[in-house]
């Protein structure tokens, strides 16, 4: 076995261990402690209240009062520890310091174009992003819509290849494979002319590349690195929180964006799960500066002292003059630390303001109660709901979750179908012809509630259309689910009433 597998194993044994003393310690304390025990049981009764009074999903609640419930002693010291979702005073400073996209994307004041004239029904979502997220619309970018991995890495390729000031790249997962070596080759030659390359990778995602010799090897050859949040073996929530962000920006120029990791089942070079259906969109134009930034403020705020990046405006580049208005695109990033659920309401909100159909791609469907009443509630509307899942799952609890979820949406009249050529990782939303979102943001507590995402909404761009001929051709290779009249088995019902009870915390 070898070391970096070895960190891994060993992180998740000395997690294992503290959770087994935290259950020790309830068990024995009550015997041999008496008064600690009761001092548990106080803290428990605290925190309890604590989480009733909160804001937070009501999914999310009912897993911890259920676990403070059934432990009185311990739970609540279980949940400050691992499960309440404020950042340490250390980790709100480093923000609230390198809070870039505030402070700079603020300052362009109210954009011309973005009104309830032109905007009509996305004026308010438009509101509602810039005012909780500071992420604006912008009118000079053209988008190109990518259906397959393999034909967006292509372009990345060509992109990298052109790079001249600088390369962004931050991904969830970057495995050993021909396209991170692809890839690499090309970073490793820009870094050598000059050109300023950084890297951000998510230590969970892409543990099993990114050792610390590996990150050595790589800032020798010039290319400057940040493991985000890094493992270490002792309980606490925000190892819990990974970036599941996946973004590319060449000069300023071109950015890209999508669901596409950087591994060879991305771009159908291996097979172990079938066709892997991805999607990606790649922007030109205004709009890469809020990728710019989404970046740097990244990098910021968790990088070495001595490798922040100062002059910011500097990597803002003018767009070219053959760049023309087409529609309107918003890049926007969600934090789990700001306590405001930007990615799950603006899908909500989607699907309430939708007329005709609202599409959607995602690869887990383990939805909280608010998503789940807006999925059915626009349904009952007459709105043509449809969602392609996977038919061939990468994890068998959550597909079985999804599954547990079909039942209720059938019913009231949404659509779903299972992508049967292999596993579909796209998260996508288009509506009515005119709105439509490309990301990294899926149905499922992880994303919408515990990780750092990122997507492009577009209105009513010349790359909609290609959006929504991708989900057609996508549903003539996917099997459409139908009531099952059988009856149901009272055990395997069981089992998916309690994997609910504690899918917030999967």
């Amino acid at each position: 076995m070898n070391k970096i597998v070895n960190r891994l194993t060993l992180t998740i044994f000395l997690v294992v261990l503290q959770v087994a003393v935290v259950i020790f310690f309830a068990a024995t304390v009550r015997t041999f402690l008496p008064f600690m025990a009761y001092v548990s049981m106080g803290i428990s009764a605290l925190v309890f209240l604590f989480i009733i009074g909160s804001d937070k999903a009501s999914s999310y609640k009912i897993s911890w009062v259920i676990i403070i419930l059934l432990f009185p002693i311990g739970g609540g010291t279980l949940y400050l520890v691992a499960g309440n979702k404020r950042p340490t005073k250390k980790i709100a400073a480093h923000m609230d310091k390198h809070a870039l996209v505030a402070r700079l994307l603020d300052a362009d004041g109210n954009l011309p174009f973005v009104d309830k004239v032109q905007c009509g029904r996305m004026y308010s979502l438009f509101q509602y992003i810039r005012n909780c997220s500071s992420y604006h619309a912008y009118q000079n970018t053209h988008v190109k819509y990518y259906p397959m991995g393999q034909l967006m890495f292509e372009d990345m390729l060509a992109g990298l290849a052109k790079a001249e000031k600088f390369i962004f790249v931050e991904y969830f997962i970057i495995k050993k494979s021909h396209m991170w070596d692809k890839m690499l080759e090309v970073l490793e030659h820009k870094a050598s002319q000059g050109v300023d390359v950084r890297l951000i990778a998510d230590d969970m995602g892409s543990h099993r590349l990114f050792s610390r010799s590996y990150e050595a090897g790589l800032r020798a050859k010039g290319i400057k690195v940040l493991r985000f949040n890094p493992l270490v073996p002792y309980l606490q929530l925000f190892m819990n929180y990974r970036d599941h962000r996946k973004i590319m920006v060449i000069d300023g120029l071109v950015a890209f964006n999508g669901g596409i990791n950087i591994a060879d089942e991305y771009i159908n070079k291996k097979k172990p799960f079938g066709i892997w259906k991805d999607t990606g969109v790649r922007l030109e134009g205004d709009a890469v500066w809020s990728f710019t930034l989404m970046f740097i403020e990244m990098w910021d705020t968790f990088c070495k002292a001595n490798e922040h990046i100062d002059n910011h405006l500097s990597y803002k580049c003018a767009t070219p003059d053959t760049i023309k208005p087409d529609g309107l695109v918003l890049p926007y990033s969600d934090s789990p630390l700001d306590n405001e659920e930007l990615a799950e309401n603006v899908y909500v909100d989607i699907l309430y303001h939708a007329e005709k159909y609202v599409y959607i791609f995602t690869p887990y469907l383990i939805i909280s109660e608010k998503m789940s009443k807006a999925l059915q509630m626009t349904a009952k509307r007459g709105v043509d709901v449809r969602l392609i899942t996977p038919g061939i799952s990468d994890q068998k609890i959550p597909h079985r979750l999804a599954r547990s979820y079909y039942r209720r949406l059938l019913k009231a009249g949404v659509r779903v179908y299972e992508y049967t050529p292999g596993f579909l990782h796209a998260k996508s939303f288009i509506s009515d012809d005119e709105v439509a979102i490309v990301g990294t943001i899926n149905l499922d507590y992880r994303s919408l509630y515990l990780h750092f995402e990122c997507a492009t909404l577009l209105f009513r761009s010349s790359a909609i259309p290609d959006i929504k001929t991708d989900f057609i051709l996508t549903l003539e290779e996917s099997r459409e689910i139908k009531l099952d009249s059988k009856k149901r088995r009272i055990f395997g019902e069981l089992i998916d009433a309690i994997l609910h009870l504690f899918a917030p915390l999967m």
